[in-house]
């Protein structure tokens, strides 16, 4: 049997594993990296890139550099990379070609099928993008599955006695939490919280304004108003986030980041945990408020709960811990690595698929209320843009529900439709997913026709809805995906050609060094453009030859020399 995969797409980080010898494995690249950033981009000269290397080109190109792609998918948004215009869902293709790329250098066969996890608070559209993005990727997406409850598997709790569990899942752009109960070996999602646009991202943000505000009120400059500026500033901000989490203070230095009257200016700072702890706190709060919502939708309190698992990078923040175990009165469980653990679980899902000993049964619920708008009779007539749910939040999928309606006036020959989702009683507050119109209704009186609308919920999250005439037999019926955000068959079949005729480059990833020594000797060519013809123009330009050579040769030991030799005489030069 052909292999199936597991894939986490990530908002930050991606990963790809696969069950062996009954465990799951995180697969790992030829330089023995497991974790592929979820960065694309095209370089100066075409060439499409594709994790680490598109994520340094990030700090020197960001026009020309695409990150967080997971945050526009389900959206018409069309995001510019080179010369070229790509879909989210394409953007992500890229992303997936590599993951696959691994599999099938690791496993020395094609890989051709996948089960690829999503928020569990994503929406009809958003899982949809997600596989449509694997389809032209070349995968069979066989399961969409929500992080959670794949992080629950990883745990292999599903072996252990029968319990309830809070999995709070923080990554870099998204946060959700869910409250599962494992019962004989099924594991169940009982409600699900959270927020798709919240994360690690966010909290980089918050950092880059503060540090932003420090050096204006410095020098006078913004950095955030130049996006070359704003790139380093945003590394260097996730950076010193990262190194926060074990370390009370983290240094930030970015040389000749801006330039003031001819003379450059340089960024160096020290930041306190318990500042970076302050600038997130109102959005780390708002996750607990989550958690709070996710319980009382569970019919649960915290003391119930056997187990809080930790899932994504963001929650190696100390702080996450500390407000989680005030709330549960119970220390988080980090056994198994926070950026790994989705995808394990998604390998762990994909095994059972491929007939894998391994005992789970896994049932998720739909992460919004879904229904459609009516209107209703009160006394002074109808009342119009009302929303009446049929499939409630927190209703375990797969799931069929159905409802009767009628029509408003007696000489209604066809009735529109439409299908939303979200919590609202007024239903265009909502999420509008699709909408049709079912004609040849039998005129009647007014209330007679009996209209049937019937919503199926899948196990991927998928909604397909009919409607029906009871008495004439009169049916339409939608999957709701032909959304205006979503790509057709036709704009699908295209983006596969396009996403598939790319040669992507993403081996040999440069070092950090090798960032600096680039944006080094950007700055070197800057001053060279300035300098008149002599001996100081020489030297300059022998240490960017060199540095240069060294660069294309790989040379760690000369690139840092060089690079020392060059800070000098930058420094020298423009005093």
């Amino acid at each position: 049997m052909k292999p199936i995969v597991g894939i986490d797409l990530g908002t930050t980080n991606s990963e790809v594993a696969i069950i062996r010898e009954g465990r799951p494995l995180v697969i790992a690249d030829a330089a023995g990296k497991q974790i592929v950033p979820s960065f694309v981009g095209r370089s100066p000269t075409g060439e499409m890139l594709v994790g680490e290397l598109a994520r340094n080109q990030y700090t020197v190109d960001p026009e020309r550099t695409i990150k967080s792609i997971k945050r526009k998918m389900g959206s018409d948004e069309r995001v510019n990379l080179g010369e070229e215009t790509y879909t989210p869902p394409e953007i992500s293709a890229f992303i997936l070609r590599r993951l696959k790329s691994m599999a099938e250098e690791f496993l020395g066969e094609s890989v051709e099928q996948a089960v690829i996890t999503v928020p569990a608070n994503f929406s009809d559209k958003q899982r949809q993008a997600t596989k449509d993005a694997g389809e032209i990727a070349g995968l069979e997406v066989l399961r969409i599955i929500n992080e959670p409850t794949a992080a629950a598997l990883a745990y292999r709790l599903d072996r252990e006695e029968d319990q309830f569990l809070v999995v709070y899942d923080l990554g870099g752009g998204t946060f959700d939490v869910s409250v599962i109960e494992i019962n004989s070996g099924v594991v169940e999602v009982r409600a699900s919280h959270g927020n798709t646009e919240l994360g690690g991202d966010d909290f980089d943000a918050a950092l880059v304004k503060y540090i932003a505000e420090d050096f204006k009120q410095q020098h006078g400059i913004d950095l955030q108003a130049d996006r070359r500026s704003l790139a380093r500033l945003t590394r260097a901000a996730e950076a010193a986030k990262i190194q926060l989490s074990d370390a009370p203070f983290a240094q930030i230095r970015e040389e000749f980041i801006a330039t003031q009257d001819g003379k450059p200016l340089h960024l160096e700072m020290e930041i306190e945990r318990s500042r970076f702890e302050a600038l997130v706190s109102d959005m780390l709060e708002s996750t607990i408020e989550c958690v709070q919502q996710a319980l009382e939708d569970a019919s649960l309190s915290a003391d119930e709960i056997n187990k809080v698992l930790l899932v994504g990078g963001s929650t190696r923040i100390p702080r996450v811990a500390d407000i989680l175990e005030d709330v549960m009165m119970a220390q988080p469980h980090l056994e198994v690595d926070p950026d790994l653990c989705v995808a394990m679980g998604a390998s762990a899902q994909a095994g059972i698929i491929a007939g894998e000993p391994i005992d789970a049964v896994l049932v998720d619920v739909s992460p919004h209320s879904l229904g459609i708008e009516v209107a209703e009779w009160q006394m002074m007539g109808p009342v119009f843009d009302q929303y009446n749910v049929i499939i409630r939040r927190n209703t375990p999928v797969p799931v069929s529900k159905s409802e009767v309606y009628t029509t408003l006036s007696p000489d209604q020959k066809n009735v529109e439709i439409k299908v939303y989702q979200g919590e609202e009683p007024i239903a265009s507050h909502n999420t509008l997913l699709g909408e049709f119109l079912l004609e040849g209704v039998k005129q009647t009186k007014r209330g007679q026709p009996e209209i049937i609308v019937n919503f199926d919920y899948d196990v991927n999250g998928i909604v397909h809805v009919s409607g029906k005439d009871k008495r004439t037999g009169a049916a339409q019926e939608i999957t709701v995906t032909a959304t205006p955000d979503r790509l057709t068959e036709e704009q699908k079949a295209d983006a596969t050609e396009r996403v598939g005729d790319v040669e992507i480059v993403w081996d040999a990833a440069p070092t950090d060094s090798h960032e600096d020594a680039v944006v080094l000797l950007e700055r070197a060519s800057e001053v060279d453009d300035s300098l008149a013809d002599g001996e100081e123009k020489t030297d300059l330009r022998e240490l960017i030859s060199a540095l240069e050579t060294a660069l294309g040769n790989q040379d760690e030991e000369a690139i840092d020399e060089l690079q020392e030799e060059l800070l000098d005489l930058l420094y020298d030069l423009e005093d």
